[in-house]
């Protein structure tokens, strides 16, 4: 069987992440896997780029004018939506053309257009799509917030602060609509949350969806030594360690304002966890933050190799994620992997990472008192048996194999 795994990007990015990771567990699996991408950042050869950088970049810049202008010429919200009216044609690649499935992740941002898509869904192979957001069954937004109105038909966008070139979201919904009424299609959420939004939709009426977590190696990820990672990242060997990450920090989706609520409380309340505890922030914008966080803040900047990852988790004791809507964060389960707790707000696919006081704690929605429990409550539990169910919890779950599994149940079905 031979699948091909399409995604914007190679490595940069949690879909992109998912993708990459996914590729390598069927291969191990006995799946002929390869991934076809518009931007890659290494020398596999089972990853192959389609057409040339100049034109993704003039496709890319000219979807992005369009928003611009259709939303009045705001910059607001501008890499919030996509209206996918520029794109590569894939079908007449060798590598589509030898596949038996065609496997589509996050085509987003100038890659594949709707015309695209038309392509690949007439070309008659199976096609599954891996759904890392909402956009494939909304109209252009990745995440919708407390907006239902994909159920039905989207319009009148909340993210649309104009309507130069009309209602986008609608406009949008409906090509999605005609698209995808010519076909059977096979929705994967990488989380039964995710899945569960997407069953609501009018457009995955009358098509299967059903939720696979994403893979991660367990090989790979995994407890260490945590005095000799600490010592890798001259980390201080007598303190607590909070992580924090994300590609970028300022996001208000990652909600990086209740954890520096949290933390205050915390200094308030308990300023003798506060004196022995301290916070390592990884991502973009990390230096910039460091004036706003009332514990001893050690900003590192953003790392892509996965081995330095590793590293970075063993040497910290609980990582943070108070990100406001989420679908199943490869950091989490990353985290978990190596031995972990976390802690998370209860939404999206995290109370189905974090099993609450068991491999971590999960707070109240936007409770930064309750997040800041959950920070204590974690430091003063039993760390060597939550640290090992949090290592279970990822084996069992996320492993290559398990998830292997059942996606090649899904292709043989196809």
């Amino acid at each position: 069987m031979k699948v091909l795994i399409i995604n914007t990007s190679e490595r940069i990015g949690g879909a992109a992440i998912a993708a990459y990771r996914l590729m390598k567990a069927l291969k191990k699996n006995g799946v002929k896997a390869r991934m076809l991408v518009r931007d890659k950042q290494t020398d596999h050869l089972t990853v192959v780029s389609v057409g040339s950088n100049w034109a993704h970049m003039l496709r890319f810049l000219w979807e992005r004018l369009c928003i611009f202008v259709g939303n009045g010429f705001s910059r607001k919200r501008l890499f919030q939506v996509d209206i996918a009216n520029t794109g590569s044609d894939i079908t007449h690649t060798q590598e589509f053309q030898r596949a038996d499935v065609i496997h589509l992740h996050w085509v987003n941002q100038g890659f594949l257009s709707m015309k695209g898509l038309r392509h690949i869904l007439q070309a008659g192979k199976p096609v599954v799509i891996t759904m890392h957001d909402q956009w494939y069954f909304t109209g252009i937004c990745h995440y919708s917030g407390n907006c239902e109105k994909y159920t039905t038909l989207c319009q009148h966008c909340e993210l649309q602060s104009g309507y130069l070139l009309g209602d986008m979201a609608q406009r949008v919904f409906r090509q999605k609509e005609r698209l995808y009424q010519a076909t059977r299609l096979t929705f994967v959420g990488c989380s039964e949350w995710m899945a569960a939004m997407a069953r609501k939709s009018k457009l995955t009426q009358g098509h299967q969806v059903i939720s696979i977590p994403n893979a991660i190696d367990t090989d790979l990820f995994r407890p260490q030594d945590k005095t000799e990672a600490r010592k890798a990242f001259q980390l201080p060997l007598d303190k607590r360690l909070l992580l924090f990450g994300c590609q970028r920090i300022t996001d208000e989706r990652k909600g990086f304002r209740y954890l520096l609520e949290a933390l205050q409380l915390l200094k308030q309340t308990h300023p003798d966890v506060a004196q022995r505890t301290e916070i390592v922030v990884v991502g973009g914008q990390a230096e910039e933050v460091r004036n706003q966080v009332p514990f001893s803040i050690i900003p590192i900047s953003y790392m892509s190799d996965p081995h330095k990852m590793v590293q970075l988790y063993n040497a910290v004791d609980i990582y943070v994620t108070p990100s406001l809507q989420d679908n199943l964060p490869n950091t989490i389960m990353e985290a978990l992997s190596c031995g972990i707790p976390c802690v998370g707000f209860n939404v999206g696919g995290i109370p189905e990472m974090i099993d609450h006081q068991q491999t971590g704690y999960v707070a109240t929605y936007q409770d930064a008192q309750d997040f800041a429990n959950g920070i204590l409550w974690t430091l003063s539990a039993d760390y060597d048996t939550l640290s090992r169910q949090a290592r279970n919890k990822a084996m069992v779950t996320y492993s290559e194999n398990t998830v292997a599994h059942q996606y090649i149940k899904i292709y043989k079905s196809l």
